[in-house]
């Protein structure tokens, strides 16, 4: 049972709430947020992230082993098949299709392309070096699915809280990726991390500057509070706390500012929940 827990990532949350943060960002600016299609969707990014786990490992099952930071994943190590990875993800996404069916048929459009672009990420790093790319647009097609199944349209808050996530998540990944430089440049695996090369630390800072750019505008268009602005601040200095994790590029830090990630996701709903009382 560890095993197949330890598969879906569900013993290490961070991704899944890297997933998370966004989509509720989306559910609090479309006004909607304590109806079911809350639970839908949050329960919707659990299964979600795992089945991308899954896929993931099975994807790299023949590499995982080479890298340090991969060696003992269950698929890596032996203590599960690549059979099992397989009926793992078809379960998951039986799940996930039960929930979606409780939506509108528009969202049921946009989350097939979600679906594609997830299934095809983790096989991504073998042929671009912008794989991280690909997982920022996995990352984000909650977005346009949560103003779908609410309000059934795309105004611009929508699209700029896509750009804004796909840059974070391009900046974080990269950080990610920071990583296993050394253990994929043996391997062959392409990353934006290894195309950036010194410009590593530069290229995640104008990611960052561009994910709150966005966010700020954002709280111009929705007249969100002095909170929300606050919340951006206290966002933009864990940034620049990150910058300083990374400046030597060592494995450790460069994890932790991946990590990190987690507490700007949060700061930003923060600042949109209490934005419902302090406008």
């Amino acid at each position: 049972m560890l095993a197949y827990l330890q598969l879906m990532r569900l013993d290490r949350p961070i991704g899944t709430l890297l997933l998370l943060w966004p989509t509720l960002w989306a559910i609090w600016l479309t006004g909607q947020p304590y109806t079911y299609v809350s639970v839908i969707f949050v329960l919707g990014v659990i299964v979600m992230r795992a089945a991308g786990c899954v896929v993931n490992d099975y994807a790299d099952r023949h590499f995982d082993a080479h890298v340090e930071r991969t060696q003992n994943r269950p698929l890596a190590r032996g203590a599960l098949t690549a059979k099992n990875a397989l009926w793992t993800l078809v379960l998951l996404l039986g799940i996930a299709l039960g929930l979606l069916l409780t939506l509108n048929k528009l969202t049921w459009l946009i989350a097939c392309f979600a679906l594609l672009t997830a299934m095809i990420y983790p096989f991504m790093k073998r042929y671009t070096h912008l794989p991280q790319v690909i997982l920022g647009l996995a990352f984000s097609w909650s977005i346009p699915m949560v103003y779908a199944a609410t309000i059934e349209q795309f105004p611009l808050t929508c699209w700029l809280l896509c750009l804004a996530n796909i840059s974070w998540t391009v900046a974080y990944d990269t950080e990610y990726a920071m990583v296993d430089r050394n253990d994929d440049i043996k391997i062959g695996i392409k990353s934006t991390a290894i195309l950036f090369g010194c410009y590593d630390k530069l290229m995640i800072g104008a990611l960052q500057m561009i994910t709150i750019l966005c966010l700020f505008i954002v709280g111009l268009i929705n007249h969100l509070s002095f909170i929300y602005y606050s919340a951006l601040a206290l966002a933009l200095m864990l940034f620049i706390y990150q910058q300083t994790l990374i400046k030597q590029r060592q494995r450790s830090n460069c994890f932790k500012a991946f990590m990190n990630n987690n507490s700007v996701g949060l700061l930003v709903f923060v600042g949109i929940f209490c934005s419902e009382w302090f406008v």
